[in-house]
This record gives C-alpha cells, sequence and structure tokens, in this order.
C-alpha cells in the first residue's frame, strides 16, 4: 500500500466528527493499496471521498483500502483541490487561458487527472486499466454525476457507485461563479485585479473565505447543467450502484439547516399522510422531506434514466444497537465504515464494533467488491426498474433484503416536486445558450 498525508501549508480540514487533517495546495497525491498475489491484473476502485467539496482528504484513516486488496481489488484514494482552490473561476483568469481549458473545475480536472494516471500506471502496480469502477460519498458522489456528463472524462472509468450523492443539486452557472469569485477578491482587497494579483494571493488567505463551491458550467469541460444532461440521455452509458443513507438528515444538525430547509419545505397534511412514523413532529417532518426531496427521489430518478448498461438502488438503513437511542436512522456518511471495513477507524466515541456490526460490513464490502469484478452487485439484488421499484435495504438481515416500492408514496411526491426542477434546468441552459 501507499498512503500519503498533504502537507500542511494552506488550513486544517475538519473531517466529520474528527480532528482536523492537514492539507495544503500541493495536494495532487492518491494512496494507492494493491493485492499482494494475482495471478492477473486487480480491478480497481478510484475513491472520491466527500466534504461538500471544501473539506475532507483521501488518506483519512476510515478510507483504508487494506480490506479492498485483500479481497482482489485495488483501491485508490483521490485527493483534489477543494474549496476556492477547487472551484476559483475569474474573468481575469479566463482571458489567460487557452480556448479550450475548463474554467473554474480545478477540482474536477484534478479527478479527471488521477483518473488519467491510474490508466496509464495502474497496470505497474497489478491494476487492470480497462476495469475501472470510480466510487464516492456525498460531495464526491456529486462530482462523479458531473463527470459521468464530461466527455473529457469517457472512457476513464467503466463503472461507477454513488453514495449518498443527491443529483438535483444545480451546478453554477459560470456567470455565477465569475461573480462569487469576484466577491472573495473584493473581500481579499483586490477590487480590480489581473491574473498575477490573484495568483500572488496567499493560498491560506483564499481558502479562508467561505462560499458555495461544486461543478460550473463553462461550455468546455460541463456544457449544461448535470441534471440537464441526465434528463437528455447524455451521460456515460455505464453500470451504476447508487443509493442514500436513511437518516441523510444528520446533515441539518450542522450550520443552521433544520431552519433553512423547513423554510423550502413546510410541514403540511400532505407530509403528515406521507410520513405518518412522524406522529405529525414539524422537526421529523421536515428531516423526512429533506432525506427524500434531496438525496432518495433523486437517486432513485437518475437510476431510473434509460441506460443500455444497468443500474442498482440501495438504502443504507443500519444503525449500531449501542446507539440507537440517540440515532434513529442511518446517518449521512455512516455507511463509509462498511463499505470500507473500517469500523475499527471510526471517529472518536464510536461504540466498540459487535459481532453483527461486522457481519453487516462484511456483507455490504463483498456487494461493491463484487460490483468491481463483475459489474454487478450480485444475483440476489436486481437491477432497478421503474416498475420493479426493487431496493437492496442494508439493515440487520445478513447480505440486506430487497424492498419493492421502499417509500414509494414519498419518493412520488417528491420526484414530481424534482421534475419540475429538472425542466427549470433544462429551461435554464436553453436560455443561456440563446443569450449567453
Amino acid at each position: 500500500s501507499a498512503p500519503q498525508a498533504g502537507p500542511a501549508d494552506v488550513a486544517d480540514i475538519v473531517a466529520i466528527g474528527g480532528a482536523p487533517e492537514p492539507t495544503g495546495e500541493d495536494c495532487l497525491t492518491l494512496n494507492l493499496w494493491a493485492p499482494v498475489e494475482m495471478t492477473g491484473l486487480a480491478p480497481i476502485m478510484v475513491w472520491l471521498h466527500g466534504g461538500s467539496n471544501r473539506m475532507g482528504a483521501g488518506s483519512l484513516p476510515f478510507y483504508d483500502g487494506a480490506a479492498f486488496a485483500r479481497d482482489g481489488v485495488m483501491l485508490v484514494s483521490v485527493n483534489y483541490r477543494l474549496g476556492q482552490l477547487g472551484f476559483f473561476a475569474h474573468s481575469a483568469l479566463t482571458a489567460e487561458t487557452p480556448a479550450d481549458e475548463p474554467l473554474g473545475n480545478q477540482a474536477l480536472l484534478d479527478q479527471i487527472a488521477a483518473l488519467e494516471w491510474v490508466h496509464d500506471h495502474a497496470a505497474s502496480f497489478g491494476g487492470d486499466p480497462a476495469n475501472v469502477t470510480l466510487f464516492g460519498e456525498s460531495a464526491g458522489g456529486l462530482d462523479i454525476l458531473a463527470l459521468m456528463t464530461a466527455r473529457r472524462a469517457r472512457g476513464l472509468f467503466h463503472k461507477a457507485v454513488v453514495q449518498s450523492g443527491g443529483g438535483w443539486l444545480p451546478a453554477t452557472p459560470l456567470k455565477t461563479a465569475y461573480e462569487r469569485s469576484a466577491a472573495t477578491a473584493t473581500a481579499l482587497g483586490l477590487s480590480a485585479p489581473d491574473a498575477a494579483a490573484l495568483r500572488a494571493v496567499a493560498p491560506q488567505r483564499l481558502t479562508a473565505i467561505e462560499s458555495a463551491f461544486g461543478p460550473v458550467i463553462d461550455d468546455r469541460l460541463l456544457d449544461r447543467d448535470p441534471i440537464s444532461a441526465f434528463a437528455r440521455g447524455d451521460f456515460a452509458d455505464v453500470p451504476l450502484m447508487i443509493g442514500v443513507n436513511s437518516g441523510e438528515d444528520s446533515l441539518l444538525n450542522y450550520g443552521g439547516g433544520l431552519e433553512r430547509f423547513g423554510k423550502l419545505i413546510k410541514p403540511n397534511a400532505a407530509l403528515t399522510r406521507l410520513y405518518p412514523q412522524a406522529n405529525g413532529d414539524e422537526e421529523q417532518l421536515i428531516r423526512h422531506g429533506f432525506r427524500d426531496f434531496a438525496f432518495a427521489a433523486p437517486a432513485r430518478w437518475i437510476a431510473s434514466r434509460p441506460r443500455q448498461s444497468k443500474a442498482w438502488l440501495y438504502a443504507f438503513d443500519y444503525v449500531e444497537k449501542a446507539r440507537r437511542d440517540t440515532m434513529p436512522r442511518a446517518a449521512h456518511a455512516a455507511e463509509i465504515f462498511h463499505v470500507f471495513e473500517t469500523l475499527d477507524h471510526r471517529p472518536d466515541g464510536a461504540p466498540p464494533a459487535t459481532e453483527a456490526d461486522r457481519a453487516v460490513s462484511a456483507a455490504m464490502h463483498a456487494r461493491w467488491v463484487a460490483f468491481a469484478k463483475t459489474g454487478a452487485p450480485g444475483a440476489d439484488w436486481p437491477a432497478y426498474t421503474p416498475a420493479d421499484d426493487a431496493w437492496m435495504v442494508f439493515n440487520a438481515t445478513p447480505g440486506g433484503e430487497v424492498k419493492r416500492g421502499w417509500w414509494k408514496a414519498a419518493l412520488d411526491h417528491h420526484g414530481r416536486k424534482g421534475g419540475l426542477l429538472v425542466l427549470l434546468m433544462r429551461l435554464r441552459d436553453r436560455l443561456r445558450r440563446m443569450f449567453g
């Protein structure tokens, strides 16, 4: 294995539930775990970490790839530029950028560069560059959806896994990215900077300024919103696993999220009927609505897009027994420790793993390994079709259990709202193309 930690010259990026993780502008490294004994080339899984595209690192201990290597899969975890360094776009920089080079998508370009490195060099470590699975969680999953629509990334990966990646979060128009970056420059005391002045800004000052970060529609790397591309069928047609956790609403516990999202989803009689388990509690109605609108409904929508390759849909619904009194559903990112079989690397305060916990972890990990090796997660897990609406639910049942129509009424409700959002994104793309 070849795990690396990045330098510490920019900022301490705090991992969720863990200690500050040192990072730096010189961060374009990757970590590689390879099987010790293989008769041929090993399938490769490339991991994109989450963290809102502003924090995290591929070197965190719970992304340890030893279990994948043990089971005959090469694991590559990737570091990429985050925050302002990953998505800064300014007209002064554009003036010096060749016409065919992307704008404001440095993070995505780093991810593509890592895939290109894997394509060119992984065979030297025993990996098969013709069998690459790209997988990621949260923002890493959202970035994968964007890469699936980017022609520059076509052919660099052959399967994809999107864990809690949403799908209906609109990308940023270039004009908006320019406005945000201009505001950042002003905050740095640069009212009308040229490219040289921008490049002279110390990375520590740049990354200290918060903003929203995500893929940019620059008409170079991304020529339309990924939502529009999926609606049009313009995406990499590769086998796909996509899913959610039953407690994605844990994200609302941070940064006033519950109050902000509560303004978008108003508790009403319709939500009360959709979520009888909430017993009319307004906060619980908001939490269930957030999970389904922001994560579950778009995952199901993406899985249902017409394609030649198959898609599989899952829900992670397992909570360790010691946590069940305070955590009724599986929190955002909780599946990571099971996928990687790194329960012993959970953040401080996690209860010791039980045999039941390890059984769930082993079964879930085995599904990801099977998908990497064969392009299917197991014969007992049916591929998704809207008519069948089959989900693999990872719960206390060994190996998970297939449930049909999982959260169907609620997802149909939120799917109709999401359908309007898809139409708006397609209309926005058309207007942008017509009028700039």
